[in-house]
This record gives C-alpha cells, structure tokens and sequence, in this order.
C-alpha cells in the first residue's frame, strides 16, 4: 500500500520532502502514549479503578484523538481500516489465532509473574469482558488502523512490523512474559489488519487473548 499521488500532501523541511501525514502520525502518536503512561486524569482509588479510568481515558487517546487527525486531513477513517473489510478472512484467522494460543495463553497466565500482576484487580469476569473491550477498541484502533495505514503510506508492508514496535513498548510496566511477547504477537495483529484492510479482527483476538488470560491469572491466584 502506498499513497496515490492525490492523497499526498507534504511538507518541506531542511531541504527534505516530507509526508505530513506521517510526520504528524508519529509525532502525535509518541505524545499520545507518553500522555497516557505519565498522567492520570480520572480518579482511581484502586487497581481495578485504575484500570476503569484508563480503559475510558483510552477512548480519547487512542480512538478520538487519531480520528481527529484523519478528519483534520480530510482523509477518511475507511482508509485507516475502521470498516468491516473482509470479514469471512478476518474470522478465519483471528478465530484459528486464537484456538492455536489458547495452551501457551493458559500456561503462561499460570505463571507467578502473570497471577501476581492480574489477580490485584478484584473484577468479575462480566467487568473484565466490558472493561478491556472499551480499552482495547481504541488500542487496536491506534496502532492496527491509524498507525499501521498511515506508516504504510512510506514503509509499505514494512508498517506490520513498525507499528508493533511502540505497541511492545506500550507494554513496559506489564510482566516481562507478556511484553517479550508483544513484539510476535503486534506483529501478526499488525498483519490481520493489512490482510482484512480492517482493525476489528485484531481487535476482536486482542479481546479474546487479554479477557482469556487475565481470567486464568485469576483463577490460579484464587487457589
């Protein structure tokens, strides 16, 4: 995927021909994420309220914030994959993803690393369900829509692996398991999106993976 020449815009600096929808992108989504891991907006209390008010501050940082910027551009949001896309493939491979890394998914959740970081919210399993889906939504949005297209613009597929670059280090803070992880696993997320021109499917896995692991984490915390 590359940009045609009529949805080009670029700018000049220093003597170099830029594309201003990638120079913004990537400022504004390195902003984004140091925004986001720095500063609480909403109040907390706890763990699990922290978890809460960062899924709804996410809406912002990760969905409205980056659909603005396609709006500013007069761009519009199909081309960064928020549509459908092809469906029938999207369910085929996010569904056998899935079934392929539910064992290792159940294993590593086991692990003391991932039971002692998980069990520390007290949710149930209706509230993990709604809570990562509003988190996540915005999350696949920004780096498997917004990032991925627009980096595909001067990368071409080489965006699948760019894009899951500042996706693993997003996850810094997170048990070291999961974050080594992040790098395959944003990877193939990245290439569900280009293949379903669509950043459900990756959406739909990354729910799947995330509501699947913290449950086991939690259920092997509880004894």
């Amino acid at each position: 995927m590359t940009a045609s020449p009529s949805s080009s815009r670029t700018w000049r600096l220093a003597g170099l021909e830029l594309d201003a929808r990638v120079v913004v992108a990537v400022i504004a989504s390195t902003l984004l994420l140091t925004l986001d891991y720095y500063n609480q907006v909403l109040p907390a209390g706890s763990f699990t309220g922290l978890l809460r008010a960062k899924a709804i501050e996410r809406v912002f940082y990760y969905l409205a914030a980056p659909l603005l910027i396609i709006l500013f551009f007069r761009d519009r949001p199909a081309n960064y994959g928020f549509q459908v896309g092809d469906w029938r493939r999207g369910i085929f491979l996010a569904g056998g993803a899935a079934l392929l890394a539910a064992p290792f998914l159940y294993l590593s959740a086991r692990t003391p690393s991932m039971t002692a970081y998980y069990s520390r919210a007290e949710q149930g399993p209706l509230e993990v369900l709604l809570v990562a889906a509003v988190d996540l939504f915005g999350w696949e949005f920004f780096f498997r829509g917004f990032l991925l297209f627009t980096l595909a613009r001067v990368a071409g597929p080489h965006a699948i692996l760019l894009q899951a670059v500042p996706f693993a280090l997003a996850h810094l803070g997170k048990p070291q398991l999961e974050t080594l992880s992040t790098i395959f696993g944003g990877t193939f997320f990245g290439y569900l999106a280009w293949r379903t021109r669509s950043f459900l499917y990756p959406f739909l896995l990354h729910w799947l993976i995330n509501v699947f692991v913290v449950l086991v984490a939690m259920q092997a915390a509880a004894g």
